[in-house]
């Protein structure tokens, strides 16, 4: 976006102000805080299905405190379905399984997606950071780059952006996989090769508040998340398209709607804890040696 003052382009973080495109700079502007109050990636239309829980609570929603996958959804290769059953046999008991929040790592794409309830955008000339509020998470994301030939792969992967009139496309491979590398709160595994897109656009406001009241008697309301700014007149649609060839029969397309929140930015602290004081889980012991050495 040429033309923005350098001291804009010298954005600090810690003061999470943004940059506001201009007339000139024909960019589509996402300032603002833009929130949900629900888990998990909308269906899109005439799309396969992402994995749904099959835990409901009484009003038929999905259970957002365990998430129990389901393993037949038919675009799971035989042994993610596998992982899915496994680990959702342990989510009927209180127990997690590992991925990026039980463990309190960084959020992998899409995972990052299906979790966060809050974020914000901090466009500016050459990239555009990402702030998402659940364990405080960043993304960094360089504008009208490519990736490079030989990608190291990285817990957030390499991700290039670029503007299609009024839609931001963020282009993101090289995403490290190992055991709590996953698509989803249900443990969808993510393997090598995979590859997301992301699509950001305005939409109108009321479409947004529809969507995300329908979409909550599927995926559930969480209280507090989100307050939305009713007097603001757009949301933001994310279109989403997952490709996990190790573990899909096919790319997954989903949504995910936000609207602008008038909820105070949260600080959340979120480290490395063996002893696991937020979550139920089966940690690794702690090594312990039978006598002294010294």
């Amino acid at each position: 976006m040429p033309g923005l003052a350098q001291s804009c382009i010298g954005l600090a973080l810690a003061a999470v102000s943004v940059c506001p495109a201009t007339a000139a700079d024909s960019v589509p502007d996402f300032s603002g805080y833009w929130g949900r109050n629900t888990f998990d990636f909308e269906a899109r239309s005439s799309a396969p299905e992402p994995i749904r829980n099959l835990l409901r609570l009484p009003t038929g929603s999905s259970d957002p405190t365990r998430p129990v996958g389901d393993y037949n959804n038919p675009i799971l290769r035989p042994e993610a379905a596998a992982i899915v059953k496994e680990r959702g046999d342990r989510a009927r008991l209180g127990r997690t399984f590992p991925d990026p929040s039980t463990r309190c790592t960084a959020y992998n794409p899409p995972f990052i997606f299906a979790m966060q309830l809050g974020m914000r955008f901090l466009q500016k000339k050459d990239a555009i950071t990402i702030v998402y509020n659940q364990d405080d998470q960043v993304r960094q994301i360089r504008l009208n780059a490519d990736h490079p030939a030989h990608v190291t792969p990285s817990w957030k992967g390499d991700s290039v952006a670029h503007y299609e009139g009024d839609i931001l496309v963020i282009d993101t491979v090289g995403i490290k996989t190992d055991a709590q590398s996953v698509v989803d709160r249900y443990g969808t595994p993510l393997g090598e090769g995979a590859h997301v897109v992301e699509r950001y656009r305005l939409i109108d406001a009321a479409a947004a508040r529809r969507a995300q009241e329908e979409y909550a008697k599927e995926g559930g309301q969480l209280g507090g998340a989100m307050t939305a700014d009713e007097t603001y007149p757009k949301g933001l649609e994310l279109e989403l398209t997952i490709e996990n060839p190790a573990f899909f029969k096919q790319p997954l397309p989903v949504l995910v709607t936000f609207r602008r929140t008038r909820l105070e930015w949260q600080e959340q602290i979120c480290a490395e804890n063996p002893d696991n004081q937020y979550a139920v889980s089966a940690s690794p012991p702690i090594p312990r040696a039978d006598k002294p050495d010294f």
